[in-house]
């Protein structure tokens, strides 16, 4: 799918229009091999640029050739089934337009489609970077929903406990941390050499802006460290815990069976039937019951005293 949007410092809203022109927004959605031709050819782009664009697994970084500048980013989202993932997104800045390419819908443009923030596709620069900056806030708002979720499960683990479910979340939660850390790297590095390279025209005020995206975006990745340190910790603390509790319950087993098994030696020889010392003695049962508590005690003291139990 290929649309086209204008909108320029006086218009009130962006506008989608049937054929390009000077300052348009070309953004293409899941593109087809026949529009990767068509776009190639009207806008003489490489063809080979787009189809990298079409790949699952791109990762970010920047290229310049024909006198394009190609910016390969990965975005954040929540799929179908309500899974975190991220995809790339191609941002192509050369001529008279900005061209996006992406496999699903771009989340920033249902931000800009809003309104809420004034821009012009007319000012190429500062739509590719407000575009770059709806794409930060939006791994900003993913890392912060779920430094929440940790929060949370720590909490419990210092009062019910974390279930099974818990720990099964940690796997998902290191999976969506390691994956936008993997993203966020790589586009610092092509954010620093926008700011040293001539692929990009930035005036002072844009300079500002990418400097402030390189600063976001390394709070997120130490934010992202934070919470994988958190999850790692709260994973070692859960198993000490268990561990702790395993060796109590298995202590508590031992003591309650050797307290059980020691009445049994006397009971189990006073019950032969064989001649035994004491056996018409009327206080023998009374003796025999005494010398068990005592031995039980003294065990039950010797535990106590050495902090077994």
């Amino acid at each position: 799918m290929i649309k086209y949007y204008y909108k320029n410092t006086t218009s009130p809203e962006l506008t989608e229009i049937s054929e390009p022109k000077k300052g348009t927004w070309v953004y293409v959605e899941t593109p087809t091999d026949a529009e990767v031709v068509q776009l190639a050819k009207q806008f003489k782009l490489e063809s080979g640029n787009l189809e990298d664009a079409r790949d699952e697994d791109e990762m970010p970084r920047l290229e310049r050739q024909d006198g394009q500048t190609y910016i390969y980013v990965r975005f954040a989202y929540r799929n179908s089934q309500g899974d975190l993932s991220t995809m790339p997104l191609l941002i192509v800045f050369g001529g008279e337009y900005v061209i996006t390419v992406s496999r699903i819908r771009l989340p920033a443009l249902d931000h800009l489609m809003r309104g809420r923030t004034p821009f012009a596709t007319t000012q190429r620069s500062k739509l590719v970077l407000l575009i770059l900056s709806q794409i930060s806030d939006q791994y900003d708002g993913f890392i912060n929903r779920i430094s929440r979720q940790i929060k949370s499960i720590r909490s419990r683990l210092r009062s019910t406990g974390i279930t099974n479910k818990d720990l099964l979340d940690f796997v998902t939660i290191e999976d969506d941390l390691n994956e936008f850390q993997a993203s966020l790297q790589p586009t610092n590095a092509a954010l620093r050499r926008l700011l040293v390279g001539k692929q990009l025209p930035l005036f002072d005020d844009d300079h500002d802006i990418v400097e402030d995206l390189l600063l976001n975006n390394e709070q997120s990745i130490e934010a992202i460290r934070s919470n994988l340190l958190s999850v790692s910790n709260i994973r070692d603390a859960y198993s000490a815990i268990s561990s702790n509790n395993l060796n109590r319950t298995i202590t508590l087993l031992t003591l309650a069976t050797i307290l059980v098994a020691l009445p049994n030696v006397f009971f189990g020889m006073f019950g032969m039937n064989v001649p035994l010392p004491f056996q018409d003695a009327r206080w023998a049962f009374a003796a025999i019951l005494s010398v068990n508590v005592l031995l039980i005690a003294a065990i039950i003291f010797y535990v106590r005293k050495k902090r077994i139990i």
